[in-house]
């Protein structure tokens, strides 16, 4: 039977080999006359265990490592390699400075792990609910060139441009959200405080109302009657929250996150600036797997996988199979249909010219710079629809208010 030993050598190497032997117990007896220290032997075919601590597993369910605050874990990382430090006493140094409990307690099972032999990349990977899956494949494909350090700083770079354009979005629609507050403050003042006061008016007149007059008299009864206004305000609000929650839990499942994600990629306006992140987000993370010498089908695979939208996932899952069977990457985009015509065209050059991480890259930088002159363009739409639409609102306020004057005044004879 064949076996794979990682052993260490007396010289402080760990080094994992290929051997021949009856069963396990006969090769550590062999592995021991050697005087090796033995971390692992394990069958060939078998798939390396990475265990978990009892801290660990207590960790399973929690979130994720927050993103600005692993982007400087990874320059501390990063420093401290380039210092020349062994990998084992920068963890050891970080772990001294670590603050978050959560991240430390994983950290702490990573150093462990590394100190009984295992590879940084698969320690981490070992812990992939809390960091971004593009990283311990970004961390494996330089433990295999030999240049860590070079390749955390560039996902350190990767995950500045994803961070910065992933702000630019949240920063612009700040400004609508604002607007749109503002809009409902606005009308539930003039519902609660100021029609009611023409509700008494009204009824002085006795007159019949016109249909308009009563919907908007009956919405500022249900907003501003007392006792019961805030429980009306409480179904009301009620709802919303039955409405998030669902949505929510919906999104929690694979086919309902398709469903809600798709319907984000057909809002208006706001659909293809997100779809546009998405596929920016995918070459930036392909650009970066590839340049670091991981194969184009698992760097397509991991890829696919770190897109925030499930929609935009699910289209492009599918055209993995095209590129494992042979067909040309920019053949396998297009089939997707989520690319623009002009991105396939970069893609395609750079794929023929053998610079595709290049190229992605140039593609990323494309879409970012589309996001952000959307963005800027619905900004400035914003605004003078937002006026529009509360000088509709309160004109059909005012127009309701005066309807019954004006019908009053119309019919009486002088």
């Amino acid at each position: 039977m064949q076996f794979v030993c990682r052993i260490g050598t007396a010289d402080g190497r760990v080094l994992e080999e290929m051997h021949t032997a009856a069963d396990e117990i006969a090769l550590r007896n062999e592995l021991d006359k050697r005087g090796v220290h033995i971390f692992e032997v394990r069958r060939r075919g078998v798939p390396r265990k990475v265990g978990l601590s009892s801290a660990a597993r207590g960790l399973v369910r929690r979130k994720r490592v927050k993103d600005d605050e692993f982007l400087v874990f990874n320059q501390e990382l990063a420093a401290l390699l380039r210092a020349g430090l062994p990998l084992l006493q920068t963890l050891d140094l970080m772990l001294e400075r670590m603050k978050d409990p959560s991240f430390r307690a994983v950290l702490t099972e990573i150093r462990d792990q590394v100190k009984s032999g295992a590879d940084l990349s698969e320690a981490f990977a070992s812990h992939g609910h809390m960091f971004p899956r593009l990283y311990p494949s970004s961390l494996k494909a330089g433990e295999r060139s030999g240049e860590l350090e070079l390749v955390i700083r560039r996902f350190i770079r990767y995950m500045k441009l994803v961070l910065e354009a992933r702000k630019k979005v949240i920063s612009a629609l700040v400004y609508p959200a604002v607007l749109v507050g503002l809009s409902i403050t606005m009308i539930a003042v003039m519902a609660i405080y100021v029609v009611p006061k023409f509700q008494i008016f009204f009824n002085d007149l006795q007159v019949d109302l016109p249909l308009l007059t009563r919907i908007t008299l009956g919405f500022s009864r249900f907003a501003s009657a007392r006792p019961f206004v805030l429980w009306n305000w409480s179904w009301g609000l009620l709802a919303i929250l039955a409405g998030v929650f669902f949505l929510r839990r919906m999104a929690q499942t694979p086919e309902g996150a398709i469903t809600v994600d798709g319907w984000k990629l057909r809002l208006p306006l706001l659909g293809p600036v997100l779809q546009r992140f998405a596929l920016s987000e995918f070459s930036r993370s392909l650009s970066t797997l590839l340049a670091g010498g991981i194969p184009l089908v698992p760097a397509f695979e991991i890829a696919v996988a770190s897109v925030g939208n499930a929609q935009v996932r699910a289209r492009l899952e599918p055209t993995i199979q095209l590129v494992r069977e042979g067909k040309p990457f920019y053949v396998a985009l297009e089939q997707s249909g989520v690319f623009v015509d002009m991105s396939i065209d970069m893609i395609k050059v750079g794929e023929a010219t053998g610079a595709l991480d290049e190229m992605l890259t140039n593609v990323s930088d494309l879409l970012d710079e589309q996001v952000e002159t959307r963005m800027g363009r619905l900004l400035s739409l914003v605004e003078p629809m937002m006026l529009v639409f509360m000088g509709l609102i309160i004109g059909l306020l005012l127009v309701s208010i005066y309807l019954p004057m004006f019908s009053m005044l119309g019919s009486a004879k002088f």
